[in-house]
């Protein structure tokens, strides 16, 4: 991947068209991650905006090899919308997505830099994200391996999900185990999980050691914000999601029974709630209910 003045060329996953009328929504994916595990947010946004998702540093194709520090997401990401033309638009952040879209925001506070988010769409996250995660155990890992590669095999399939989905790290990742959702762990997470680099990984877990919390800076920001969380998160548990949504003044939306990954579990849902949302703000013009896929370019 080149590098300029220690930005980095971020590739990308597009739906819709970029001369659209609507603000473009650029969304942000969590880790592990990449910008096409983004397509439930962006098949149904693409209908009446361009939505962009990118694969961050250390993701998807977006290779690096040199270390980088967790910050770094924002001048990569800050380039990519000035290499694209982008001025005002909508950001929306899954897991780090968010984290990585709030820093966007507060770093708008100086005068340095563009004012061109005007809504946060927040997606299980929080500003100090805390976890409860129960301990694992080697069985969890076996089970894991064994579902997860069953199911990239065969998606969905009822007998996996029975005898080794339900036992994996997947049940704190998902509560819902259904077919549906599972096809969407074999189209998105497997590659999502082995193109992510030991970069990336060191980057957060770096970041999450230093003890990250940025719920007090968050204070100065007016926003429109939405916060959605899963009822069952684990990994980062919806008090500390609501904390943020408290800070921000964000509108509040928590599903039940669903964890982590709550937009594959109920994605009509979440596809319902974040338009509705955002034809409230007047941020996005809806013309119809049909959800149809525009075709993803990786650029």
């Amino acid at each position: 991947m080149n590098t300029d003045m220690n930005t980095c060329d971020l590739t990308f996953c597009q739906w819709g068209q970029p001369d659209s009328s609507a603000l473009p929504v650029v969304m942000l994916h969590g880790h592990p991650g990449n910008g096409a595990a983004m397509a439930v947010f962006g098949e149904t946004l693409g209908q009446n905006s361009w939505a962009i998702a990118p694969d961050l540093r250390g993701y998807g194709a977006s290779r690096i090899a040199e270390p980088f520090e967790l910050l770094a997401h924002l001048d990569d990401v800050e380039a990519l919308l000035d290499r694209l033309g982008i001025g005002d638009c909508i950001l929306l952040g899954w897991s780090l997505g968010g984290i990585v879209a709030m820093e966007l925001a507060l770093r708008e506070l100086t005068s340095t830099h563009p004012q061109r988010i005007k809504g946060l769409i927040l997606v299980a996250t929080a500003a100090y994200p805390r976890s409860n995660h129960p301990p694992i155990r080697w069985q969890d890992n076996a089970f894991t391996a064994i579902a997860g590669i069953v199911n990239w095999l065969r998606p969905g399939w009822g007998w996996n999900i029975n005898t080794f989905g339900k036992r994996s790290l997947f049940r704190f990742l998902v509560r819902r185990h259904t077919p549906d959702t599972y096809r969407y762990l074999a189209k998105s997470a497997v590659t999502a999980y082995l193109q992510t680099s030991q970069q990336a990984n060191r980057a957060l877990g770096r970041a999450l050691q230093r003890g990250y919390n940025r719920v007090t800076d968050l204070a100065s920001l007016s926003i429109p914000t939405v916060m959605l969380a899963g009822e069952c998160d684990h990994h980062i548990t919806p008090a500390s999601s609501k904390q943020t949504a408290e800070v921000l003044n964000a509108h509040w939306i928590e599903y039940p029974n669903t964890a982590h990954l709550f937009p594959w579990e109920v994605p009509q849902q979440v596809q319902h709630d974040i338009q509705q949302w955002l034809n409230e703000q007047g941020l996005l013009t809806l013309t119809g209910n049909s959800l149809v896929a525009n075709e993803s370019d990786d650029v």
